[in-house]
């Protein structure tokens, strides 16, 4: 029997060389490209036929998902009243293997009518489409990786690629950031980790874990188990964290000195520990825990007064991670 796992290597090596092949090959058309879309004033409108469509659906996905409005315009649906949908400030982005004009032609002609840009990912840059396009991005292969060399595989996944590049690049040139994504994106597990507040999961008034400086050990253990949060906060005198003292901090004490008990809250207190804005969004906290490698955030407003603390098991209950 054939090692099936050796041909499906030789798929994946065939359809990674074409890739890299096509990497090779930008030039100045895609910097033309992300202007033509950075500076549309309407809709990318993503068009193909057959696996081509199916890529191109992806396509006007992704565009979406970034902030790039964009839509799937089916070739023959066009020719039977969704012409409509397209408008003189839109971007037609056709999809094409072959580069046969076929259901393309009306859409091309239409979009020449209007006065639209028309963006081609071309599997035959001097193909007619290719020809009768504003520009071409150059999406051909020299195989499929199918053993008739027929089925589109290679080739989808290059246009695939090629629509992902553009994506990205205008992601990066409009600097669109994770709380942009998340916007976009709030129902969506990422969305709602951006998009959800701290203060919507922080402790506060009476679970907040605080004793004074003169607080003896047998208070501040008191306050640490009481509250299950794993410490106790102090104030300093313009209400903003004085200090923190984790139960690790205790653990450390107790092996140290054996008469632990005679330390008062300000002799043992953490100054200056890293806290956070109440307005922040949950993902900051997560990112704020894991690079200093703790467990809990003192939360503070906008002038900096403290006001809570979250703990990284608040954030895992919310089964937002």
């Amino acid at each position: 029997m054939t090692d099936l796992k050796e041909y499906a290597r030789q798929v994946i090596q065939i359809e990674a060389k074409a890739i890299a092949a096509m990497a090779d090959r930008l030039d100045e058309n895609f910097d033309r490209a992300v202007s033509a879309i950075l500076e549309c004033q309407g809709r990318v409108i993503v068009a193909g036929m057959g696996k081509s469509g199916l890529i191109g659906k992806k396509i006007a996905a992704t565009f979406n998902s970034t902030g790039i409005a964009s839509f799937f315009l089916h070739p023959s649906e066009a020719m039977h009243g969704d012409l409509g949908l397209m408008r003189s400030e839109d971007i037609l982005l056709l999809v094409s293997k072959s580069g046969q004009l076929g259901e393309m032609d009306l859409l091309v002609s239409t979009a020449r009518r209007l006065g639209v840009a028309i963006l081609v990912l071309g599997g035959s840059p001097g193909s007619e489409l290719c020809r009768r396009a504003d520009i071409v991005l150059d999406c051909s292969v020299d195989k499929e990786a199918c053993p008739n060399n027929l089925v589109p595989t290679s080739s989808s996944t290059a246009a695939l690629v090629m629509g992902d590049a553009l994506a990205v690049a205008l992601l990066k040139a409009r600097s669109f950031s994770p709380s942009d994504f998340a916007a976009l994106h709030p129902g969506g597990f990422l969305g709602k980790r951006l998009l959800k507040r701290v203060s919507e999961l922080h402790h506060v008034d009476d679970e907040l874990p605080l004793v004074g400086p003169q607080a003896g050990m047998k208070e501040m253990i008191l306050q640490m188990t009481s509250k299950r949060l794993g410490c106790v906060l102090m104030k300093d005198a313009r209400g903003c964290t004085g200090g923190i003292f984790t139960d690790g901090d205790l653990r450390r004490l107790a092996e140290k000195h054996d008469d632990f008990y005679r330390f008062t809250a300000k002799e043992v207190m953490i100054a200056n520990p890293k806290s956070i804005s109440c307005e922040a969004v949950l993902d900051a906290a997560l990112a704020l825990m894991e690079k200093h490698s703790i467990t809990q955030l003192p939360t503070v407003d906008e002038n900096g007064l403290l006001v809570g603390i979250i703990h990284l098991h608040d954030i895992l209950k919310s089964k937002l991670v």
